[in-house]
């Protein structure tokens, strides 16, 4: 089963760790650290599911998936 991607990062001006989903518009949260920040996305995830499917939006599928870098070899 495919979920959504998150994104985790720590923010300077904000002083803690943002995380967001990008499949789900302004779907976002704020942790003192990486672990809460994710904890805390993953209830507004919930919600904001929740609140579309009540309101009669569209819930767009888990489509977002990140930059996969190449890794390049090193000769033995």
């Amino acid at each position: 089963m495919k979920d959504y991607h998150i994104n985790i990062f720590f923010s300077e001006e904000d002083g803690g760790y943002i995380a967001d989903i990008p499949d789900l518009p302004y779907c976002s949260a704020f942790g003192e650290t990486p672990e809460r920040a994710l904890a805390e996305v993953l209830k507004a995830k919930e919600l904001w599911i929740e609140s579309a499917k009540a309101e009669g939006k569209p819930v767009p599928p888990p489509s977002f998936r990140p930059v996969i870098y190449q890794v390049s070899k090193v000769p033995a």
